[in-house]
């Protein structure tokens, strides 16, 4: 690691550390130690970008028309309405900026260093370079760093590597203080220590060698502005339908404004009408209702621990076939536990549903564990231990909470074994518990060469389980004339112990509501390949193979993608690898979703198409990658947001099959008569109606739908296939139609009774809004009628009807507004027309569902037995 461009450190006095001036000096330089953040996007910024779409132009640009021609009353609607629409954007983008930011940490966690010769706690944030930070079990490393001193010391480095063993740490060569070039995190006796590792064990002084983004942690932030974002298949789609929709209803629109003009001659009313036609057809209504649809989604994923930080994933989630997940964290609870013991040749597995009885054979084994650990662990390994003594032990008499620790002999690496010396309450001598590796513990002991056969065996057999294995030994002492090494006490084996970091409970459930649902689970760890298999093995992932990180770094891009198909488990996996690993199965056409919660997780969520970090445990910048994260870290929160994300994807294409013909007759209406020589029917103000009531409310009730059934037991949505299909839109299209021709019969029938123009429009206008109300209902369910879909729950689909039907009569009724709208009264008569022609649309559209529905079942049966 390149000291530059934070430089080598002077030369600095443990004893003394840096002064005051000479930190404060170096702070100025180097900057604070912190990692670079995304610039959060304040309200002034959104409001810049959402003034730029086209959809609030348009409607600024019939406002100052309307003011043009002195109709002040217009013009202020329009502008309300463009204002309510930029209230709409940024309440919901500052909630998801707001959101992000309450998930973070704002507090910068603390260091313990050497300053003017005295040790003290300050921010994280000030330590530098050449600063001596004092490590004690428990603290975060603040800064990467070499150790100039060294007890005992231990640290978890999972974040970085992946591994849920903490490395033990050593001093380096005395004539240098620089980390070597090809020094990276994990494995034992390294002398360099790592910001945003913990130390589990031990204590140790270290020198500060990179602060803030030159340090590990910063090399892999680094990495991400690399890497791009893949864009969801939704996102693809609707920039294909917004650019379509762009180019017709452009140039239709100026085509219609001048046609009017030189048919009639009124260039004002020509330029009202191609707005009208715009506001009509433009494809701004696809991102705006888009955007209202997953801000709800966004919501209701919240309320299941799913925090959305990028709302266009959510619709992916339906898509997805290829969940990589990491172990340590994800699918374990990064917390070592007791999974087998090994006393007199026999050996017991602790599962979970164990009862409280433990067999007399094993009692010394558990008792002497927890002698060679210490009092009060912070030591995850410890800490097994004790609860292992607290769960099966309590009331019997191996406990010895009254015993005194009198003598200790740390791990060193001649000897990775450590013991700990006890004197008993009032008793005489002392009683030695060791435990460390199985090889140096069996030294210890003298065993002879038959016996250390027979320990070997049982080692591979729970290696072969992925547990980590320890021997524990027992020893007395009749005085307190300690002797200089653990070699010089009388040793006696006493058996070994498995611990493993045991799988999430929720695990196997939710692999198998994947596998049930289409969607293969793949691992991906920096974990031994025995290991990961295990835990693949009890999650239920089907693997009978790891494909190691050696073994992937030898495979050209041809050789890996074929690897991808046959294999699950991924083992031994370098950060970089993980990232190449996501960026295979995307290119080979998988929509990949992937979970993580450390640093050298967070290149490979960013390049998938979903990464999901973990809230609580998870780090700033995994978070600041990731499109979803879970808030409780249970795994089992992402098969839930797998299923809102196929319901949301389901409900989302029937509210875009509505909008698709909810515009038909809208655009027809605006367009048509003035092609035929009618007046004109629709101008800004109705089509603002028209949207404002219908378009973002009806969103409303299409994501509150429930479930279709079997959500969860049908395979994805193809990687390829389209979310607005053919399909899709012919059907949306048809029904439109169907709308649009009722609704200019009914305002021909108007104008031919002689009613009059106003008349003619407001019954056209009545038959509009309540045919498009029927529309809502034509399009809740792709398996069932509107009439039939009426007997599910969806309170918000009686508000759309309320809420639409009184806006209606009040548009009809009151003078003021009659004049805004250029309607006249209507009659009871005329008002029946209208109705009923809006009443016939519902019925002729169901039936056109049924026949559609059928249809596709058909041509569904056809693809398969192709």
């Amino acid at each position: 690691m390149s000291l530059a461009p934070n430089r080598r450190p002077a030369a600095t006095v443990p004893e003394q550390g840096l002064t005051a001036a000479d930190a404060a000096a170096r702070l100025l330089r180097d900057g604070r130690n912190e990692l670079p953040q995304e610039r959060q996007r304040g309200p002034f910024r959104i409001v810049l970008e959402a003034v730029r779409e086209p959809m609030l132009q348009l409607l600024l640009a019939a406002g100052v028309i309307y003011l043009v021609v002195g109709d002040l009353a217009g013009a202020l609607i329009l502008l309300a309405f463009a204002v309510l629409k930029l209230l709409l954007v940024v309440v919901q983008e500052s909630r998801t900026e707001r959101a992000l930011a309450a998930l973070k940490d704002l507090t910068s966690p603390s260091a313990f260093v050497i300053r003017d010769g005295t040790r003290k706690r300050i921010p994280g944030g000030d330590v530098v370079v050449g600063d001596i930070v004092v490590l004690v079990e428990g603290d975060r490393v603040p800064a990467d760093a070499r150790l100039l001193d060294v007890s005992d010391l231990e640290a978890d480095e999972s974040l970085l590597t992946g591994e849920s063993v903490p490395v033990r740490k050593a001093l380096g060569s005395s004539d240098t203080v620089d980390a070597r070039p090809d020094t990276r995190p994990g494995g034992d006796g390294s002398a360099n220590v790592w910001s945003g590792s913990l130390i589990v064990r031990g204590t140790g002084l270290a020198l500060v060698l990179a602060t803030g983004a030159r340090t590990e942690i910063g090399r892999i932030g680094k990495s991400l502005g690399a890497v791009e974002s893949a864009p969801t298949p939704l996102q693809i789609q609707t920039r294909k339908l917004v650019k379509i929709f762009a180019v017709l209803g452009i140039g239709s629109s100026v085509a219609l404004a001048v046609v009017y003009g030189l048919l009639h001659g009124e260039w004002i009313k020509g330029v009202l009408a191609g707005i009208t036609l715009a506001m009509a057809t433009l494809p701004e209504e696809f991102p705006l209702v888009l955007t209202v649809f997953l801000v709800l989604g966004a919501w209701r994923m919240s309320q299941n621990k799913v925090l959305t930080r990028r709302s266009a994933a959510i619709e992916a989630l339906g898509a997805v076939t290829v969940l990589c997940t990491d172990k340590t964290g994800t699918l374990t609870l990064n917390r070592m536990t007791v999974a087998a013991l090994v006393a007199d040749g026999e050996r017991l597995e602790i599962a979970s549903e164990t009862g409280s009885e433990l067999p007399e054979r094993f009692h010394t084994l558990v008792e002497y564990s927890i002698l060679a650990s210490r009092p009060d662990p912070f030591d995850p390994m410890e800490r097994a231990f004790s609860d292992l003594g607290e769960r099966f032990l309590k009331q019997t008499d191996h406990i010895h909470s009254d015993w005194v620790l009198a003598h200790g002999y740390p791990l060193k690496p001649a000897l990775l074994a450590m013991s700990q010396v006890w004197q008993a309450k009032g008793g005489a001598g002392f009683v030695v518990a060791t435990k460390g590796a199985p090889e140096a513990v069996a030294d210890l002991c003298h065993l002879p060469v038959e016996r250390i056969a027979a320990v070997r065996r049982d080692v591979a057999v729970l290696a072969a389980l992925g547990l980590r294995v320890l021997a524990v030994a027992r020893a007395e002492c009749a005085t307190g004339a300690w002797p200089p090494t653990q070699h010089d006490f009388d040793f006696v084996f006493v058996g070994l112990v498995g611990l493993a970091d045991p799988l999430r409970p929720e695990v196997p459930a939710a692999v198998a509501a994947c596998a049930s649902g289409g969607i293969r689970v793949v691992m991906i760890t920096g974990d031994h390949p025995a290991t990961a298999l295990a835990i693949a093995r009890q999650a239920g992932i089907v693997a009978d193979s790891a494909l190691t990180g050696t073994e992937l770094a030898e495979l050209n891009e041809a050789g890996l993608l074929a690897r991808l198909v046959q294999t699950n488990v991924f083992a031994r996996i370098m950060p970089e690898q993980k990232l190449r690993l996501v960026q295979a199965f995307a290119a080979s056409g998988q929509i990949v979703a992937m979970t993580g919660d450390g640093v050298n997780d967070a290149p490979s969520l960013k390049a998938a198409h979903i990464g999901v970090a973990m809230g609580g445990r998870g780090t700033d910048v995994a978070r600041e990658a990731a499109s979803l994260v879970l808030l409780d870290d249970n795994f089992a929160s992402l098969v839930t947001a797998v299923r809102l994300g196929r319901r949301i994807a389901d409900n989302l294409r029937k509210a875009m099959g509505y909008i698709l013909a909810v515009h038909v007759p809208i655009a027809g209406m605006s367009l048509l008569p003035v092609l035929f020589g009618w007046p004109m029917v629709l101008g800004p103000i109705h089509v603002v109606f028209l949207e404002l009531v219908i378009d973002p409310v009806s969103s409303i009730v299409f994501e509150a739908e429930p479930d279709e059934d079997g959500i969860m037991a049908r395979p994805p949505r193809k990687p390829d296939a389209p979310l607005f299909d053919t399909a899709l839109m012919l059907h949306g299209l048809l029904q439109g139609a169907v709308v649009m021709v009722a609704a200019l019969g009914i305002f021909r029938l108007g104008i031919h009774d002689d009613h009059g123009e106003q008349v003619a429009r407001c019954m056209a206008f009545v038959t509009l809004v309540i045919g498009n109300l029927g529309l809502v209902l034509t399009n809740r369910s792709m398996k069932t009628s509107a009439f039939r879909a009426l007997t599910r729950p969806n309170r918000a689909l009686a508000f759309v009807v309320v809420a639409t039907m009184t806006a209606l009569t009040l548009s009809v009724s009151l003078p003021g507004l009659r004049g805004l709208f250029g309607f006249a009264p209507l009659g009871l008569e005329r008002l029946a027309e209208s109705a009923g022609a809006a009443l016939a649309c519902i019925v002729v559209n169901d039936l056109i569902g049924i026949v559609w529905r059928r249809l596709a079942a058909k041509a569904a049966e056809r693809r398969a037995d192709a």
